[in-house]
């Protein structure tokens, strides 16, 4: 456990730094007391577990494939987060021997001892159905062990041990990006108790039901697209007209990017079906949009703002640029190498962000030190003065995140108005297409949400 003795608020504190937000709905879910079984999505390795984790003051045990403990590094670090191996068949050897595949069907049946033995003590476990973590916004078929695990441990207590299945669903909006933000979508308990009958009767029926459940949950609760290239053009609109197609957007909660991203995904399934042609002319018109706004080097948002900026924006920019020097000049180092390594490392998305938060835990505390051994060392030669350097570091470091945020649209709406003056007919033509298209969106939006009854998009919004 010493994970959450030890290393959980470090964690909490670098989750938090990652992300630039992080959004729990429902959080009552979370917290209901044990014997629990969290069931959720896995498109992010290890930043899935750590996000329910650091939400949920009660220690959360997780099912991991037994690949990761044969390095001691990882074994160690899952061991002190209270992990525990299922050993899958499909991480055995292709010529592995019969004798092999019955050894691993008998850890197995360990491994779902201690988890009966866990929850039969009102512990809250973690497992991830569908067995294998890719980063895209669709739902994996779900095996059964998750279900398997919750009805034995029920039936080893009469049903009468009153566990609860939560479904957890984890929305990123941009999973590889330092400083995006996620949902963590939480569903309705599902009570295992009742498929008690359908148990007795059947127990792998039970299972395969259950399973059903909490992928039907899940899919309430989660951004899925049917495939990438649908993904793709849904996210390019979101990026674009997001604004104007949400026009009651909240800025205090990440629910209403995932409603939009939820009503854009049945909306293009709809016109698909009822309105291919149109839909077509609208991705090329999009398409060659977004191509023109690349050949110039303009992004959207500055076509619309060009002229958007005050005085007094301009003066705190002007003031702040010694601070924002002072922070990115001593954060600079241990800010990129984590990218750096990351991007070295590997080329799955799924493990970019967790490879970037494990190295910031490291460069970040390493480089402070260093900094703060040559400035005692060479400047100030008094602690005193020293910590309050080492102090100022992390404040810096966020003044100048925060400061780029504010000076890099501003210089790209300079770009656009540069551009403007030079060439008007060019960027009038451009402000054109983007009103056409906003026009065009808006219209289908109307459309969409006037259809009859009788063509809805299967999947209902999350509740």
């Amino acid at each position: 456990m010493l994970f959450y003795t030890v290393i959980k608020p470090f964690v909490q504190v670098a989750l938090r730094v990652f992300f630039h937000r992080i959004e729990v709905r429902h959080r009552e879910r979370l917290a209901l007391p044990g014997p629990l079984l969290f069931a959720g999505n896995h498109p992010n390795t290890l930043m899935d577990p750590l996000l329910v984790a650091i939400n949920r003051r009660q220690p959360v045990a997780f099912l991991a494939k037994s690949t990761f403990f044969k390095n001691p590094v990882s074994r160690a670090i899952l061991q002190s987060g209270n992990s525990i191996p299922i050993y899958r068949r499909q991480d055995a050897a292709p010529s592995a021997e019969p004798a092999t595949h019955a050894q691993l069907a008998a850890q197995n049946e360990a491994t779902f001892g201690r988890c009966y033995d866990y929850l039969g003590q009102g512990g809250t476990l973690m497992i991830f159905p569908e067995g294998t973590s890719v980063s895209e916004r669709r739902l994996r078929p779900l095996k059964t062990g998750a279900a398997r695990i919750a009805l034995g441990a029920e039936a080893r207590h009469q049903f009468r041990l009153g566990l609860k299945v939560v479904p957890i669903a984890i929305n990123y909006f941009d999973p590889a990006r330092f400083r995006s933000d996620v949902l963590l979508n939480i569903a309705r308990p599902i009570v295992v108790a009742d498929y008690a009958a359908q148990y007795a009767q059947d127990p792998e029926a039970a299972a395969d039901q259950l399973t059903d459940d909490i992928r039907q949950a899940l899919e309430r609760h989660l951004i899925i697209a049917r495939n990438a290239d649908e993904d793709a053009f849904v996210q390019q609109i979101e990026r674009t007209f997001a604004n104007h197609l949400n026009p009651d957007d909240d800025p205090d909660t990440l629910y209403d990017n995932f409603q939009l991203s939820q009503t854009l995904l049945q909306a293009l399934a709809w016109f698909e079906q009822y309105a291919p042609a149109r839909l077509a002319a609208m991705r090329l018109e999009l398409q060659t949009y977004l191509d023109h706004l690349r050949r110039h080097g303009l992004t959207d948002s500055a076509l619309e703002e060009q002229r958007r900026g005050s005085v007094a924006g301009l003066f705190n920019l002007v003031l702040g640029l010694p601070v924002w020097l002072y922070g990115g000049l001593n954060n600079y180092l241990p800010y990129i190498l984590p990218s750096v390594v990351a991007r070295r490392a590997t080329k799955e998305v799924e493990f970019v962000a967790p490879i970037m938060l494990v190295v910031g835990m490291i460069t970040f505390p390493v480089a402070y030190a260093l900094q703060a051994l040559a400035v005692n060392h060479w400047l100030t030669h008094d602690w005193r003065l020293t910590t309050l350097y080492v102090l100022s570091l992390p404040v810096a470091g966020f003044y100048a995140l925060g400061y780029w945020e504010s000076l890099a649209p501003r210089i790209e709406r300079l770009r656009a108005l540069r551009l403007s003056r030079r060439a008007p007919t060019e960027v009038a033509a451009l402000l054109r297409q983007r009103a056409a298209l906003v026009s065009q969106l808006q219209g289908a939006r109307i459309e969409f949400l006037a259809r009859p009854v009788g063509s809805e998009s299967p999947l209902p919004p999350g509740r």
